[in-house]
């Protein structure tokens, strides 16, 4: 009868071990870091869909007005072609605005419940939930700060970089525990043995202790192929870092351009409406006094809500624009 029970606990194996632990954490938390990164595209998306939820809405109020003057306009006509003051088909004209109206109207009601479907979608919300139009929605557009801030919160916050560096510290370390491959492996040892050989030998409760030593002398004249691949890695994650880098400051500056643009379309558009509500006042004065045409009115109304359902999707598409700068700083929040 033989009997044997080694173990080994390694005291001391170049770094390999706690190189190895620290980089798993690096590891892991890089992956939470592109989770999160994710999360803030997703927050964008809902962003976009909420945007067409809010301009559809405007443009409903925006067009209930306008049909509500334009049935008034109607009903006066109604009464001036039966007094023989103007002519069945200028009132004609005036009914048919009226109906242009009404299907514009039908076609952003439509666009309002096609959004509030897909808003409800992404949320994740019963299909028949009507989400509530936030009136403070295009406030936040006075807040925005100089192109100098977003790309410092960028550096600071974007998760796709935070999570680069941790991979290169991960690498880092890769490089540390592939050199330590070179170095000896140190391990407290301890046994036990029990024998019984008939007429030969008996050993009984023989217990050993030592410290192990072991060294792969091919370290000496073979090249570190793992030293070799955790190299290049970190070479590539460093190359990969810098270019994530610029791909930031471009996206930055890209993205405050087009809020600036955006705001300026505003001004513009502002003030088209404002001319194009006098245009139209003027208009109207005209044809009463006899000196414009039904067909001039109809078209300084047409231009009139050209000019306001404008400035409505101006503002709003610059209150998105706003909010993609903020995914590009990195500093979108998700609620």
């Amino acid at each position: 009868f033989f009997g044997n029970i080694a173990a080994s606990l390694p005291i001391f194996a170049g770094g390999k071990i706690k190189y190895g632990i620290q980089s798993a954490e690096y590891l892991v938390e890089a992956s939470k870091l592109s989770t999160e990164n994710d999360k803030i595209a997703i927050a964008y998306n809902v962003s976009q869909a909420y945007n067409n939820l809010f301009k559809a809405n405007q443009a409903i109020t925006v067009l209930k007005d306008n049909l509500t003057a334009s049935q008034k306009r109607d009903e006066s006509f109604q009464k001036l072609e039966t007094n023989g003051i103007i002519a069945r088909n200028d009132k004609l004209k005036a009914n048919l605005q009226t109906s242009n109206i009404e299907l514009q109207l039908l076609e952003a009601e439509n666009n309002f419940s096609i959004a509030n479907i897909n808003m409800d979608l992404l949320l994740g919300l019963p299909d028949a939930t009507e989400i509530e139009i936030d009136e403070n929605y295009l406030r936040e557009l006075s807040e925005n700060q100089a192109v100098s801030y977003y790309l410092s919160e960028a550096t600071e916050n974007r998760k796709d970089l935070q999570a680069i560096d941790y991979q290169r510290k991960a690498a880092s370390l890769g490089i540390k525990s592939a050199k330590a491959e070179n170095l000896p492996t140190i391990a407290l040892t301890g046994g036990y043995v029990a024998a019984d050989v008939p007429n030969i030998l008996t050993v009984v409760n023989a217990a050993n202790i030592g410290v192990g030593v072991q060294y792969n002398i091919d370290n000496l004249w073979k090249k570190n192929s793992s030293l070799l691949k955790a190299e290049a890695q970190e070479k590539q994650l460093s190359a990969t870092n810098d270019l994530l880098t610029d791909q930031i400051k471009l996206e930055v500056n890209r993205d405050y351009q087009n809020l600036e643009f955006s705001k300026k379309k505003i001004s513009v558009y502002e003030k088209s409406a404002i001319q194009a509500t006098e245009n139209y006042r003027v208009t109207k004065n005209k044809f009463d006094n006899g000196l414009a045409t039904i067909t001039e009115l109809l078209d300084a109304d047409t231009a009139q809500i050209s000019a306001n359902i404008n400035v409505v999707n101006a503002k709003a598409d610059a209150a998105l624009a706003y909010r993609k700068l903020l995914q590009t700083s990195g500093i979108l929040t998700l609620n």
